[in-house]
């Protein structure tokens, strides 16, 4: 099967957040409370109950005031940190269409994913479960599209397969991001400025340091711990346990 992915424009993006009600509305996820901070961006982050997030980049200049808007989710990478460094089997995975989805029953809540996705994107719930868009693979699978892009109406939203995306975005000239980082993204974005103005990483990488502490630090701690015990019972068996000394013992000893 071909690997669908997402293509947001964010040049078409008018931040109506009809993704973010649509996404709610199919996933059930219950509102998120929130306070006014002066601006129109709300909720500010990604939250266990919001799973894509239209962000606000909202820049002074002088008289005038510049806004972009990007939708913010999981970007389903083909060398996904999160599924790499999961030691739950099942937990986190690719499903036949390239999206990154998730077993909230087989999650452990070791925190791996979240440190492992260069994106800030894994949320943990209530349970102590991982959380996260997942694509609408259920509706994916049988042939629908996501909810979100089903309600965008401004097309800011496409969903199809990622090499028809990728060479209709080149005929109409336009520059992708994600074509090639991580294996290639699922969620190719069409900017109108810098990567970093959108918070985006401009060479999006896994932290090798979630692998130090997975496949070094970890294990030797592990085997350390094995060794120790190991070692105390072999002085038991061969030793003996440690004999006290009775009281009258110690006087003759002590010479009194």
């Amino acid at each position: 099967m071909k690997r669908k992915a997402f293509l947001v424009d964010t040049t078409r993006c008018t931040a109506c957040r009809s993704c973010q009600v649509a996404c709610k509305q199919w996933n059930k996820l219950e509102a998120d409370s929130t306070v006014n901070r002066g601006s129109y961006e709300n909720p500010p982050d990604l939250t266990p109950m919001l799973y894509n997030q239209i962000h606000f980049i909202e820049q002074d200049r002088g008289e005038d005031l510049r806004w972009l808007f990007i939708n913010r989710r999981c970007l389903h990478c083909a060398d996904a940190g999160c599924v790499k460094v999961c030691p739950s089997a099942g937990a986190l995975y690719h499903t036949r269409e390239g999206l990154v989805a998730y077993n909230r029953d087989k999650c452990i809540e070791c925190h791996y994913c979240v440190n492992g996705c260069p994106f800030d994107v894994p949320r943990y719930d209530a349970r102590r479960k991982v959380t996260k868009c997942h694509g609408c693979s259920d509706r994916v699978q049988n042939g629908l599209l996501p909810a979100c892009v089903k309600a965008c109406p401004t097309k800011t939203l496409q969903f199809g397969d990622r090499d028809q995306l990728i060479a209709e975005a080149r005929a109409a000239g336009k520059k992708l991001y994600g074509e090639k980082d991580l294996g290639g993204l699922g969620v190719l974005y069409v900017l109108d400025d810098e990567p970093g103005t959108y918070r985006l990483p401009k060479n999006p990488a896994i932290p090798a340091s979630i692998f130090f502490w997975k496949d070094v630090v970890k294990p030797l701690g592990i085997l350390g711990f094995w060794g120790a015990l190991g070692a105390a019972a072999l002085h038991y068996v061969t030793v003996g346990p440690k004999k006290i000394d009775a009281p009258d013992e110690q006087q003759h000893k002590g010479g009194e």
